[in-house]
């Protein structure tokens, strides 16, 4: 059962034109020209009930527009939304009961206060029965990992603990529906990885949808197989993030220890050399040439070990987006 749809989805921005110097102020104080600024266009998905997929795309390519219109933040200019069957910018209040927007750079606790008091305000603006409060707040607090800091002023917590506060937060009201904009955005490793485990078992738990962006990679390939690609405000991929990668690598890494050292001039001959620490050399080899290279290398070099790898998913969704409009 689809629990977001989206159809034609397009926001267009009036931007207002001024020339430099006294005229040009007189000119836009009296007779202001405009042009538009395309945000997003003709954008078009549908996400299932229970799926966690990533919505990839770089800076200003549309992304954060995007989930503002699919929370009601913001109006479309043109196109269709419904949110479990709500139109967001109506902001019915059992829409509103229904979905979550959290924002790695933002914060809804208040800074002074311990973060116990804003979950008990948040508790009273959703209307949620003291005893059921108190039963999730121990169920995700437990979760998380965070009930003892969470009588501590906001202001005292680490960012990874208030992050995880922020959170329970807005959980809180058991959303069906996720929208996470960097959620894990400046958390050191360790707290990345709490932030996924616990995204990881609230979906399971609850079968929460969760739309979400990050520009950590680690945060999509642990939680999403389905990605969603934006560029310049057009969806250019949705599917599998598995077959996107394949198709987007067009070669393999070739790792080598060496028994000596060889030259750089000597290591060419075997195919790209990406770089040589001492013994250890790492070739890019194109896929159809892979066997050919392997059977070359260890036939015609003395190798303590050798592996086959993929490159690094952050470069191939770079190379995606350095490619401008791609025909996927």
């Amino acid at each position: 059962m689809s629990v977001i749809d989206v159809k034609n989805l397009s926001k267009i921005y009036k931007v207002s034109l001024k020339k430099p110097g006294l005229q040009g102020t007189l000119n836009h104080f009296f007779r202001r020209t405009y042009r538009d600024v395309i945000a997003v266009k003709d954008v078009s998905f549908t996400i299932n009930s229970g799926e966690i997929v990533g919505f990839l795309g770089a800076n200003g390519a549309g992304k954060t527009t995007t989930l503002k219109m699919l929370t009601g933040l913001i109006h479309p200019s043109t196109g269709e939304v419904k949110i479990v069957g709500y139109t967001p910018f109506k902001r019915h209040p059992k829409f509103l009961k229904q979905m979550s927007l959290i924002m790695g750079q933002k914060q809804q606790l208040l800074w002074d206060l311990p973060a116990l008091d804003s979950l008990k305000i948040n508790a009273a603006v959703y209307e949620i029965p003291d005893n059921i409060f108190h039963k999730r707040l121990q169920e995700l607090a437990e979760m998380l990992s965070i009930k003892e800091q969470l009588t501590q002023p906001v202001r005292k917590l680490s960012l990874g603990q208030r992050m995880k506060a922020e959170l329970l937060a807005a959980l809180l009201h058991h959303p069906q529906v996720l929208f996470l904009d960097e959620p894990t955005l400046g958390l050191d490793v360790n707290s990345q990885a709490a932030i996924r485990s616990f995204l990881k078992e609230y979906n399971k738990r609850y079968e929460a949808t969760i739309l979400l962006t990050s520009h950590y990679m680690a945060d999509i390939t642990a939680l999403c197989e389905r990605v969603l690609l934006i560029h310049e405000g057009q969806l250019i991929y949705d599917g599998n993030l598995e077959k996107l990668v394949e198709k987007f690598t067009p070669y393999k890494e070739v790792n080598v220890e060496l028994s000596s050292p060889l030259s750089s001039e000597k290591l060419a001959h075997y195919g790209q050399v990406e770089t040589v620490k001492g013994q250890e050399v790492r070739f890019l080899v194109k896929q159809e040439n892979l066997t050919e290279t392997i059977a070359k290398i260890l036939a015609q070099l003395e190798v303590n070990d050798l592996n086959v790898t993929e490159p690094p998913i952050e470069e191939v969704v770079s190379q995606i987006f350095s490619q401008g409009n791609v025909d996927i």
